[in-house]
């Protein structure tokens, strides 16, 4: 009994420290998904490469997040599965054909890049869990993001992508 007692004890405070914020973690909201994450720390990494990666940019007139396609206008119910998809998208597709001359910059984001690993990590176990229903509307987002990336070169479309981190950690941080 008394071994009962404790393994609850410490299986609820594994509970508490998984959904309580570290020092400058900030826990966000998506869909039935609550997952700690280091927004500060990810934004300053951005905000001192921001200006390089836009530079690189020369294709002004697409967008890989924005209007009309918004991910501003997606469901509460939908953001847990378009936030698993678009952290799959970063992780396998975005940072991996983000390389500079300058290693300052790749060294942000290379940081920013774990970030969001460890975040395709957590949420992929909350979608495992059955947790994510992906309803036609995030199903049908994902696929214009996709086809957004894919009207540019490799390299264009990753650039373009990271140069649009702000909107992705913007929408991320709204309250469902």
């Amino acid at each position: 009994m008394k071994g009962s007692h404790l393994f609850l004890c410490l299986f609820s405070m594994s509970c508490w420290v998984d959904l309580t914020p570290t020092a400058g973690n900030k826990i966000l909201h998506f869909g039935a998904c609550r997952v700690s994450m280091s927004m500060a720390e990810i934004r300053a990494g951005f905000t001192a490469i921001k200006a390089n990666i836009q530079a690189r940019d020369s294709i002004r007139t697409l967008s890989i997040l924005s209007y009309p396609h918004s991910l501003h206008k997606v469901n509460s119910s939908d953001r847990c599965c378009i936030t698993h998809h678009l952290f799959n998208f970063y992780v396998d597709k975005v940072f991996k054909h983000c390389r500079t001359e300058d290693s300052y910059v790749n060294r942000k984001i290379s940081s920013i890049a774990n970030s969001f690993l460890s975040m395709k990590r957590k949420l992929g176990q909350c979608h495992e869990q059955n947790q994510c229903v992906c309803g036609q509307e995030s199903t049908e987002k994902f696929k214009q993001i996709l086809a957004n990336y894919e009207e540019l070169n490799v390299t264009s479309a990753a650039m373009k992508s990271l140069g649009e981190l702000d909107i992705l950690l913007d929408w991320m941080e709204k309250s469902p």
